[in-house]
């Protein structure tokens, strides 16, 4: 199955993004999380285009769309997730299911929340919306939050170091060997280009507008009992086995499933996660 690479103008900004599938099959949106982009889902993509229309954009900060200065495009997630809301419409998404992962969660729940009659289905890969699901890593970005002085911004920049990516994609993972370095290479280019290190801070700081968020996407949940997959790396150590356990309090019938791996779980286990994505969508979405 073709992997299309597009890049398309929403509201004046160049959003890349990859395509797999019939247009015509009921459709799959990838999100991914810090501090990668779309090719998080190179792996996965070919476990779904066969059955689904997949899409995966790249967010506005990431990957291969446009870095607008921050004078121009305020870095938030109420902005990123404003953008892929106009690009779904653009590309003529109108019902879809959605993958959520890491800052992929903050902004399809946005999504779901404003638009509840386009979603179709969710699958979580440890995309938390629950205070049971945020561990002690967020300590120092919880202290930012607090008291958002230059020190503390300036104590957040070991979040985007190689050996923080390093971390993010072995910790947990049983056999690091398995893990290709191709995707974290590719994510510290990206960290690397000029002005790249000031918007990821400045999301960092914008996060706790997810957290204040929770209660409302919760209320969504239990409203509209969306099917729900949650499929995480138990292994995680930002987003803990909790945060995918606690989706059956507001959508008891959630699928709720671990993989022995980490954060990026998709490094180690894509033909597990598509599988389990196969038979909860062939359910669900057809």
């Amino acid at each position: 199955m073709s992997v299309r690479f597009k890049t398309v103008d929403v509201d004046d900004l160049k959003l890349f993004y990859r395509e797999a599938g019939d247009s015509g099959r009921p459709a799959v949106l990838l999100l991914h999380g810090f501090p990668t982009a779309s090719h998080m889902f190179r792996d996965l993509i070919p476990e779904l285009a066969g059955h689904y229309h997949v899409v995966a954009p790249d967010l506005p900060g990431f990957g291969m769309t446009e870095q607008p200065a921050r004078d121009k495009f305020a870095y938030s997630f109420d902005n990123i997730a404003k953008v892929i809301d106009r690009f779904t419409e653009v590309i003529g998404l109108k019902r879809f299911a959605i993958y959520v992962f890491d800052y992929g969660a903050p902004v399809g729940f946005r999504l779901a929340v404003k638009h509840p009659e386009r979603i179709s289905a969710i699958v979580t890969q440890n995309g938390n919306t629950y205070l049971d699901g945020v561990s002690d890593a967020f300590a120092p970005i919880k202290a930012y939050w607090h008291e958002p002085t230059k020190a503390n911004r300036d104590a957040l920049r070991g979040f985007l170091t190689p050996e923080t990516t390093l971390f993010q994609y072995t910790h947990g993972v049983a056999d690091p060997s398995l893990v290709s370095p191709d995707g974290r290479n590719l994510d510290d280019f990206y960290l690397a280009r000029p002005g790249n290190d000031e918007i990821q801070l400045d999301l960092l700081l914008d996060y706790q507008s997810n957290v204040a968020l929770y209660d409302t996407i919760q209320a969504y949940l239990r409203k509209h009992q969306p099917p729900v997959l949650a499929v995480w790396g138990k292994n995680d150590p930002f987003f803990i086995p909790p945060g995918a356990e606690a989706f059956k309090r507001d959508v008891p019938s959630a699928d709720i499933r671990f993989v022995d791996s980490g954060h990026f779980a998709l490094e180690t286990h894509a033909r597990e996660i598509g599988a389990a994505m196969r038979e909860f969508l062939a359910k669900h979405v057809g």
